[in-house]
């Protein structure tokens, strides 16, 4: 039982003759150029329908249920939903933080006060952060990518004080109904891979994060030399996910020697390619980028080390409405021009909010600023322990002295020089009021 890999959805089927092992669901999507019937309009009261029904179900319960408010469109829908479920109050929870990109506050105090949720918001500065990551990492019990995990963790602690032990979040709308920047990052890349002179095609390239106070756009032929790396590769599995996937490649520099070349021979594009079904390359660009991410960074982290280990690390169970199998089947039935119409992302659910309640549409999308840990003067000598000259080489994980370099120069204003030479850039990510950064 040890060397069985289990994927979401396995089962296990044994008799006395033998023992099977395989996916009893699994996410699908229609063959390319299969359409739809009915309007836009049509499929978005059928959403609406849907959306209240698997929220309904997941009231249910012997104890009070609370739900987390981030200010964004998909957790706006969720308290607005609940709010027509029930005459009880909804108990809101959020996140807030020290700097201005990372922060929601205002929206999320809107959107409460809109609803009349009974709501609460937990301050979370960069010292809070940095003494709760050591706890955050030992409850995650995998590698973790960034940050944003140890203020959920947080967050879950105060929901547990406030006498609550379920909570609705927003997590899996951005992979049903297309919402990350990543999808349409992708659709511009294959766009400008058909015709790599263009400069036109390049020039859309300036419409993603905007929001970003440094956005990885804002150079122009810095960014199309980044996002049209690859441009050759076009139609091969996993395109759309190619530079999030080479710069995390460009961080084995700060591993060990022995462990680089333990890895030498694993190619993890490969592995990827050959665990995708069969029919997979018949499906539209816009369902292979959402079958990858929904079965790499959101099952493998999102609703593991960041979701359900931070929130079960203070005794709360976490429930995702968007998460419904009926939800995704349906949302995966759809064209995915009603998912990314042109660049507008979540196209349907939004036209579907319209008829719930106007004002969700309204709501904010969470920006993608990460709270800057490294940055604090009084960081919990996080720092030093995390690239301390005697951790590395008893792990033998990571070269000696590559950490200390990178933190170094972190207070003296070299981030930016630092995510040039290193390959990190900024994503948008949860709408659970926090934010993220990957490699």
């Amino acid at each position: 039982m040890a060397s069985i890999a289990w994927s979401p959805a396995t089962a296990w089927w044994s008799n006395r003759k033998a023992s099977t092992f395989g996916a009893y669901w699994d996410w699908q999507f229609p063959q390319e150029r299969q359409e739809t019937s009915g309007s836009a309009q049509l499929a978005a009261g059928e959403l609406r329908e849907l959306l209240l029904d698997v929220v309904r179900l997941r009231l249910r319960a012997d104890v009070p249920v609370a739900a987390y408010l981030s200010g964004g469109l998909d957790s706006s829908i969720i308290a607005a939903l609940v709010h027509r479920c029930t005459d009880t109050p909804l108990r809101t929870f959020s996140l807030t933080f020290d700097d201005a990109e990372s922060d929601e506050g205002p929206a999320q105090r809107e959107m409460a006060q809109y609803l009349g949720c009974q709501h609460s918001a937990l301050h979370c500065s960069r010292a809070d952060i940095a003494a709760a990551f050591p706890q955050a990492i030992w409850h995650a019990e995998s590698p973790i990518l960034r940050t944003a995990p140890v203020p959920l963790m947080l967050l879950a602690q105060q929901v547990y004080a406030a006498g609550y032990k379920v909570v609705l979040t927003g997590e899996g709308a951005d992979e049903v109904f297309g919402g990350y920047d990543l999808f349409k990052e992708a659709a511009i890349r294959r766009f400008m891979a058909r015709a790599p002179q263009s400069t036109w095609r390049t020039a859309l390239l300036a419409r993603l994060y905007p929001y970003l106070e440094h956005s990885p756009t804002a150079n122009p032929a810095l960014a199309k030399r980044f996002f049209g790396d690859g441009a050759e590769q076009l139609g091969r599995p996993g395109f759309g996910h190619l530079p999030r996937w080479q710069t995390t490649r460009r961080l084995w520099r700060f591993l060990s020697p022995a462990l680089r070349a333990q890895l030498s021979g694993s190619d993890p594009l490969r592995i990827i390619a050959a665990d995708l079904p069969d029919q997979f390359e018949r499906w539209p660009p816009l369902s292979q980028d959402q079958y990858i991410e929904a079965h790499t960074l959101m099952s493998g982290y999102l609703l593991s080390a960041q979701g359900d280990r931070m929130a079960m690390s203070q005794s709360i169970e976490g429930r995702f409405p968007y998460l419904d199998h009926r939800l995704i089947e349906f949302a995966n039935r759809l064209p995915p021009r009603y998912k990314l119409m042109g660049l507008k992302e979540k196209y349907l659910l939004k036209c579907s909010a319209a008829g719930i309640d106007p004002k969700t549409t309204q709501a904010t999308i969470p920006r993608a600023g990460q709270p800057k840990l490294f940055r604090a003067r009084r960081a919990g000598g996080l720092r030093g322990r995390t690239v301390e000259p005697a951790a590395s080489p008893r792990r033998r994980l990571f070269q000696h002295g590559g950490g200390h370099q990178v933190v170094r120069q972190v207070p003296r204003g070299a981030r930016h020089r630092i995510r040039r030479q290193h390959g990190v850039r900024r994503y948008p990510v949860d709408d659970a009021g926090t934010s993220a950064v990957h490699p």
